[in-house]
């Protein structure tokens, strides 16, 4: 009977790469965003007059510093985590080393979990997108537009946004996984094979090792004198 992990098991993903080239791409890609964002952080670090954010009073009624020095600190600190891990996930897939993809799996399903909280949390508590509505600046387009349309399809049209980045999200989770799990068979091929019969046992090489052994010589004939 087959596993619904080997079912689920291919070693392709979006229908043209392999999963080791679709995991370095992603790697990249989360890499570059989180560099753009730790820039922009430094940026803010280094001038805060410039990059900091205050609401007016015309809009919140109060002047509000959104982004302090310590929430800009953390945030840097979390992207450079975020560049060590996807560093760590891209190194893995290309050199081979499954325990290298593990900490960017985990951040992934991190990421999925909160995503569904979010999504719970709008089924549970549907006037939280009027609420988070009424929070948006006054200059924000089509506020009024949105706020004015019935809050079960703002309901709905969020949950049915949410469950396209759910569904994307789950998507890239396997082909990671389906990564990790090829770069970990690769790993186990190597090991050298034991084939018992009766009598004796056979110590056989890897597959690729056996092709790669040149032929022995045939043994000289006897020649009679």
């Amino acid at each position: 009977m087959i596993s619904p992990w080997d079912r689920w098991y291919s070693t392709s993903c979006c229908l043209c790469c392999h999963v080791r080239t679709g995991t370095i791409i992603l790697g990249i890609w989360y890499m570059l965003i989180n560099a753009v964002v730790l820039l922009i952080l430094l940026s803010a670090l280094n001038d805060p007059v410039q990059y900091r954010y205050h609401l007016t009073s015309s809009e919140l009624g109060t002047d509000i510093d959104v982004m302090d020095d310590a929430n800009i600190c953390i945030a840097t600190a979390i992207s450079l985590l975020m560049i060590l891990i996807c560093g760590m996930a891209t190194y893995g897939a290309y050199k081979q080393h499954a325990a290298w993809i593990i900490p960017f799996f985990c951040y992934q399903i991190f990421d999925f979990a909160l995503n569904t909280l979010v999504a719970i949390s709008v089924v549970v508590y549907p006037n939280t997108v009027q609420d988070y509505l009424q929070q948006l600046p006054g200059t924000f387009p089509y506020k009024e537009d949105i706020m004015s349309t019935n809050n079960m399809c703002l309901v709905f049209a969020v949950l049915l946004f949410i469950g396209c980045i759910l569904s994307f999200k789950a998507y890239l989770i396997g082909c990671v996984w389906n990564c990790y799990r090829y770069v970990s068979g690769r790993g186990t091929t190597e090991v050298l094979v034991y084939v018992t019969t009766n009598d004796t046992t056979v110590l056989l090489p890897p597959y690729e090792e056996a092709i790669a052994m040149p032929p022995k010589e045939a043994p000289p004939q006897y020649m009679e004198a």
